[in-house]
């Protein structure tokens, strides 16, 4: 049986991604920081004849980060699979955009793929290969949004992350490659304080070619597919998933 681990798996785009690979037969690590809806997920993929286990993961620690994949790894081996979903947005003009926050979305964003990344990649050596995917966003490659340049600069560097690996890891046999989300109906994205809320989303379909906003099994589509065979020659690149925002708005 595969294994993969799934960081922020409680929630949203993670959520409809653990539950798509329990679907599949694979062994599903789900982690997050919200322990309930870590637990929620587990029990609805075990409940429909998945396997799956939650471990409560905080991806701002790195002893938390080396202990969880650690004792995953000690059990089943070296992961076959690793997505790197686990992130934040909230909305902060710069006047108010202190080190502090803008810090906690770095160590969040970012650092905490790199925390996750670096044990399940010695492993992935050893074993002969393995398949990383990183979640960025459109802001993270293309589009700019009104007081989220902490979350942009977070997510590009998600995309020099990818590069960056993709190239390291590819002689191992381990192909890294990311995900950048357009609009998609997320608990996030139908927040009124830190997105666009639920009028705002709808609105949104108003400009995106495709007609309609995101769903989170849309995406978890695309990270079936980079995990797949099927993306066997593909490594250090970042898939746009948005409807055709960007190339029909910009």
């Amino acid at each position: 049986m595969k294994t993969v681990l799934i960081t922020g798996a409680g929630i949203g785009i993670g959520r409809a991604t653990a539950k798509m690979f329990g679907a599949q037969g694979w062994r599903v690590i789900v982690t997050d920081v919200l322990a309930s809806e870590g637990n929620a997920v587990t029990d609805e993929i075990t409940a429909a004849g998945g396997t799956a286990e939650f471990h409560e993961l905080d991806v701002t620690s790195t002893e938390a980060a080396e202990a969880v994949v650690g004792a995953v790894q000690t059990q089943y081996g070296a992961l076959d699979a690793l997505i790197c979903n686990a992130g934040i947005a909230h909305k902060v003009p710069l006047a108010e955009l202190t080190d502090e926050k803008w810090d906690h979305t770095f160590e969040i964003d970012l650092k905490g793929m790199l925390r996750v990344i670096r044990p399940a990649a010695a492993e992935m050596k050893k074993a002969g290969g393995g398949a990383i995917v990183c979640l960025s966003s459109i802001m993270g490659v293309a589009y700019g949004w009104d007081e989220h340049v902490h979350y942009s600069a977070a997510k590009s560097g998600v995309v020099g992350l990818v590069r960056g690996l993709g190239v390291e890891l590819a002689r191992n046999g381990i192909r890294v490659n990311g995900v950048a989300p357009g609009y998609i109906r997320t608990a996030q994205a139908l927040s009124t304080e830190h997105s666009l809320g639920p009028e705002g989303l709808e609105k949104a379909a108003e400009f995106i070619p495709a007609g309609r906003v995101g769903e989170p099994e849309d995406i978890a589509d695309v990270i079936n597919f980079l995990v797949s065979d099927a993306a066997r020659y593909m490594t250090g690149q970042v898939v746009t998933v948005d409807g055709g925002l960007l190339v029909g708005r910009y």
